[in-house]
């Protein structure tokens, strides 16, 4: 195992941001987005089941033997932490790490957009970050945790699956609960913590209509809830918690969430001319427009209420885009694979922006 513990160090030294092992085959790591093979022997059966042994408490070797996968955090060292996906594959024990730095990073070291930073110190309602898996959510949720504790004296309870930035009481008092250790369901901590005298609630993940339910209640007795969904844009994350009801009750839960949601955010990580990558961010804020369009479900015109919303901090990811090639931080044919409409961001590029999101919404 000690071979693995090397390869380990070496990785996050190297930046890697996933590690994958696979008995018979030489570790893999994704860096900058791409996967590479590393320069090593194949892992054995015997080095899986030591590491196995090493990381997994009485509890997660249950659950894995009952399930045959189990999600969880492990710290390797003090320094270094790992979000641990363990499951089988053709019988044998497969292991996907994520590494998760543990100091939580500002807007500013992240390059995103100022707008987050008023969002973030909103007093009450629901925000929600989309995206697909491996975009950043998390990373932009600490970030936002962390931009609060810098600056005001409230309760913050994050119940997570599992914890993955440790966060330091600043000016904030944060209890932080892990799935499985801390509590049983996202659905039972997001209840418990109504009574524990919040003010800023973090769910890990909207997973089901309880979750939805219990968040609309908190933030409609005056909470901040932070959560994250799955979805390619903001619409697409927004209709996610909607599919989550029948058509009969779909009528009232809009009307809960047209009222309470204060901010839909989306990202997407896009490769930079310096070889890194940087967020590309869509923002979806509530004014009296959107209330209506979520109220009445009209999905597609809330599309072009982002490209208008300018005043009221909304940026559609064509917009977000366009900015960075004028920066300079990517380049053209990038853009262009990332964006929602190429054919527009095409023509935006070459100075012509067609002024006909108002009449279409109106």
């Amino acid at each position: 195992m000690d071979l693995l513990i090397e390869f380990f160090i070496q990785a996050v030294e190297a930046e890697a941001s996933d590690i994958h092992l696979k008995v018979g085959q030489p570790p893999i790591y994704r860096l900058e987005g791409h996967l590479y093979k590393a320069d090593a022997p194949p892992v054995t059966a015997e080095q899986m089941m030591e590491l196995m042994n090493d990381m997994l408490t009485p509890g997660l070797k249950e659950t894995f033997e009952r399930q045959q996968e189990v999600d969880f955090a492990w710290n390797m060292n003090p320094r270094v932490r790992f979000r641990v996906n363990l499951f089988s594959s053709n019988g044998e024990s497969t292991l996907s790490l994520r590494y998760v730095k543990n100091a939580v990073q500002n807007f500013e070291s992240l390059n995103l957009p100022e707008q987050l930073s008023k969002i973030a110190m909103v007093r009450r309602g629901i925000v929600l970050l989309a995206g697909t898996t491996g975009s950043g959510k998390s990373t932009t949720l600490g970030a936002m945790i962390n931009y609060i504790n810098d600056r005001e004296f409230r309760r913050i309870i994050t119940i997570e699956d599992p914890i993955e930035y440790m966060f330091t009481d600043n000016q904030c008092v944060i209890s932080q609960r892990e799935i499985g250790l801390d509590t049983e369901t996202f659905q039972t901590g997001l209840r418990a913590a109504l009574r524990q005298d919040p003010d800023v609630i973090m769910v890990g993940e909207i997973r089901d209509r309880n979750s939805v339910e219990t968040a609309l209640t908190a933030a409609e007795t005056g909470h901040l809830i932070f959560s994250t969904v799955h979805g390619e844009n903001s619409v697409q994350g927004l209709m996610r918690v909607l599919d989550m009801f029948s058509a009969e009750e779909r009528p009232q839960i809009r009307l809960a969430l047209s009222h309470t949601l204060r901010a839909m955010i989306c990202q997407r990580l896009v490769p930079s001319v310096d070889g890194r990558v940087r967020p590309a961010c869509e923002i979806l804020s509530n004014n009296a427009l959107v209330r209506k369009l979520i109220q009445e479900e009209s999905t597609q015109k809330l599309f072009t209420a982002i490209e208008t919303g300018k005043e009221d901090g909304m940026i559609s990811f064509n917009q977000s885009l366009y900015q960075m090639v004028k920066e300079g931080v990517v380049d053209q044919d990038t853009a262009m694979r990332f964006a929602s409409n190429p054919e527009a961001l095409h023509m935006n590029l070459r100075g012509i922006f067609l002024d006909s999101g108002s009449r279409i919404v109106g």
